[in-house]
């Protein structure tokens, strides 16, 4: 067998940059690619459901490894029924290591104790928004928990088999009467699934959109699964172009569901491909 050189090695290393960098553009459209779209970098983030089958602090270093500062904390990591010293003990530790623990769910909500739980829970936590599902009979209580504690609701689609809150557009018709601080966490995957395309989505509720669940998917149908951003379906640089053309400031955090044993590799390639059509629109 031949052996590979010092010189051909950085060869070979630079051909597959290059292959990269083709890749990322030849996914981009020429709209995608329109002179003059700011620059400035998307608040790209973590959802912590991503390193469920691992600890608080296994999350926190796997987070760090990937280059990102934001995360938010799902009950795998943070459980719901801490005490208060259990919680504050889990935030001075996301804090400690130079990350901002800047959401906590998804939480369900069905009665009136989780919704007081939910708040209380985020309160003590410092986060500030809530990725959440509440029954819609418990909104007018919401309201008032977003007044009284100045934390954000990101209300969560969950997709086709959702019977809440299948698409962004379905919650948005429950919340816009409501306080501008109960929103929407937009799920690029779920939204896809139900036939919807997040950008369009994206655009659409502009005006409440509070969080982002980035990731791809493998169909645009109910069957469609989590798979490594730019494999799947979803048009993500149009997207990332949408964020930035409606000034979104808050965080778009990747919520990679697949391999749930072994998640790191696909979490990076997938970062990976965000930041280079970051780099290159």
């Amino acid at each position: 067998m031949n052996k590979t050189n010092r010189r051909d090695f950085i060869k070979l290393s630079g051909l597959g940059l290059a292959a990269a960098a083709f890749s990322v553009n030849s996914c981009l459209s020429e709209e995608a690619k329109a002179p003059g779209l700011s620059q400035e970098a998307l608040n790209l983030g973590m959802a912590s459901y991503t390193f469920r089958e691992f600890s608080l602090e296994q999350a926190i270093s796997m987070t760090k490894r990937l280059g990102l500062s934001r995360i938010s904390l799902k009950s795998f990591h943070l459980p719901l029924d801490s005490s208060e010293n259990e919680i504050k003990k889990a935030a001075a530790l996301v804090k400690d290591a130079g990350l901002n623990l800047y959401g906590v769910g998804v939480i369900y909500m069905k009665n009136e104790q989780e919704v007081e739980r939910a708040f209380q829970y985020a309160h003590t936590a410092g986060a500030q928004v809530i990725i959440g599902v509440p029954d819609p009979d418990l909104l007018g209580l919401v309201e008032e928990k977003v007044k009284q504690l100045d934390i954000r609701l990101a209300i969560h689609n969950h997709g086709p088999t959702d019977k809440l809150y299948p698409t962004p557009e379905s919650a948005y018709e429950r919340i816009k009467e409501l306080d501008q601080r109960i929103g929407l966490c937009l799920d690029a995957g779920h939204t896809q699934r139900a036939g919807k395309d997040p950008a369009a989505s994206a655009l659409q509720c502009k005006d409440r959109l509070l969080d982002v669940h980035i990731k791809d998917v493998t169909q645009a149908a109910a069957a469609g699964t989590t798979c490594e951003i730019g494999r799947g379906v979803i048009n993500i640089p149009r997207l990332i172009k949408t964020l930035i053309k409606i000034d979104y400031r808050d965080c778009a955090a990747l919520e990679f569901e697949k391999d749930g044993n072994d998640p790191l590799p696909g979490a990076a390639e997938s970062i990976g491909f965000l930041k280079g059509v970051l780099e290159v629109i």
